[in-house]
């Protein structure tokens, strides 16, 4: 990297308060700590966000087991533990939300209106404060006071049904999908709010969900369901609308390919022999009909090959292709390497151990240098840099179940 000096990120100088504890909040604040604000993660006493006791797995010393799953969500962050019933706890969190530029929290709808910090109250100490609120289904409507959890919400917004083998097989992505949509969608509206603040000199509330955020990215299978009446199932491996395009089984495994218009297709069907013209097969809308038709008549002729020849052939025809990775075989990729998606950190437990890494790289113009920001910490211990922030606060740690 050609840079004459470290990178601060973007939003160095800015402040965030992280309120929010498990994954949709911890991420949003992740991603703007990545991006260079300083994030100071409040934490309960003694327990900590929920997701340090996530697991296993969990590594290190026996007497301080650390979660890999508070791990993911909260690096370069500071963690200090306050009652935020208690009048010290408020009182430092009253001095945080006076310097801070955001604050993110994720309690249910009233959570925080009877702790003494409603939206109005906040604005009254910070009039430039951006709010971000991340609720399970909204913070209004009929069934806004519910408890939202991932998987529920990939139930109830329709994202299971949409995923798995078939119709009876609903399954939820292996990941906590509308957790980190919510984390990604509070980041952009903050990062929007910041930038309104510049020409108003107001801070303002953003709301999302997980309810909103998931049913924002049923994209084409939201549509087909609101302009053409139908109502998408689940179908496993192969794309709803475009064929061939999923996984296809050959001679001694599987590879993926997405054949996604007719020009491809033609180049397809002359590397494998096939007619492109035949009946069933002469326009992808054919093809989407005559699925079951296309997937043997592809696998036919992919039997013929093992994964890693067919992988060369595809790629020699200008297919797009590729295979089925593990986690370990992702992460030992150089292309992953190269990307920076793989960031080193020195934990103060665990010594030095390795995080998936930001997904954004920043660039001078021109190209002529990066200035992605190359330096990461490790997500802290509980209260780690407690007394720091009180000292810079100008506040003394309470007394042992003060009040």
């Amino acid at each position: 990297m050609s840079t004459t000096e470290p990178s601060r990120g973007p939003l160095a100088g800015h402040l965030v308060v992280d309120l929010s504890r498990a994954l949709a909040g911890p991420h949003a604040g992740m991603m703007l700590a990545d991006l260079g604000a300083r994030v100071i993660k409040v934490e309960n006493p003694g327990t900590g966000d929920d997701t340090r006791g996530w697991g296993p797995p969990f590594v290190g010393p026996e007497d301080d087991l650390q979660s890999t799953y508070f791990m993911s969500c909260n690096r370069n962050k500071e963690s200090i533990t306050l009652d935020l019933k208690s009048g010290d706890g408020q009182a430092v969190l009253r001095g945080l939300l006076e310097r801070a530029d955001v604050v993110i929290e994720n309690f249910r709808p009233g959570v925080m209106d009877r702790l003494g910090f409603s939206t109005a109250e906040m604005h009254s100490i910070n009039p430039r404060l951006v709010v971000l609120s991340i609720t399970g289904f909204g913070h209004d409507g009929p069934e806004s006071r519910r408890s939202g959890y991932d998987q529920i919400l990939q139930g109830e917004a329709g994202l299971m049904s949409l995923t798995g083998s078939g119709p009876d097989d609903p399954q939820r992505v292996g990941v906590p999908i509308a957790d980190l949509l919510s984390g990604m969608n509070g980041a952009t509206g903050v990062l929007a709010a910041l930038v309104e603040r510049e020409r108003t000199g107001q801070g303002k509330v953003v709301r999302t969900s997980l309810l909103a955020s998931l049913i924002g990215v049923h994209a084409f299978q939201g549509t087909r369901t609101t302009v053409a009446g139908e109502v998408p199932q689940a179908q496993g491996n192969h794309h709803p609308s475009i064929a061939p395009y999923g996984l296809f089984n050959c001679k001694d495994g599987s590879v993926q390919i997405s054949v996604g218009s007719e020009k491809l297709w033609a180049s397809f069907a002359a590397a494998f022999g096939l007619d492109p013209a035949a009946p069933g097969f002469a326009s992808n809308a054919e093809r989407v009909r005559n699925r079951a038709g296309v997937i043997a008549a592809v696998e036919r002729v992919f039997s013929e090959y093992g994964a890693v020849e067919l992988l060369e052939k595809l790629n020699d025809a200008g297919i797009p292709a590729g295979k089925v990775r593990t986690l370990d075989e992702v992460y030992a990729w150089e292309q992953v390497a190269s990307q920076g998606l793989v960031v080193d950190v020195q934990h103060p437990l665990l010594g030095k151990v390795s995080l998936p890494g930001p997904p954004l790289r920043f660039f001078a113009p021109g190209d002529a240098a990066e200035t992605t920001l190359t330096h990461h910490d490790a997500p802290p211990l509980l209260d780690e840099d407690g007394p720091a922030i009180r000292d810079w606060l100008g506040l003394t740690a309470a007394a042992p179940g003060g009040k």
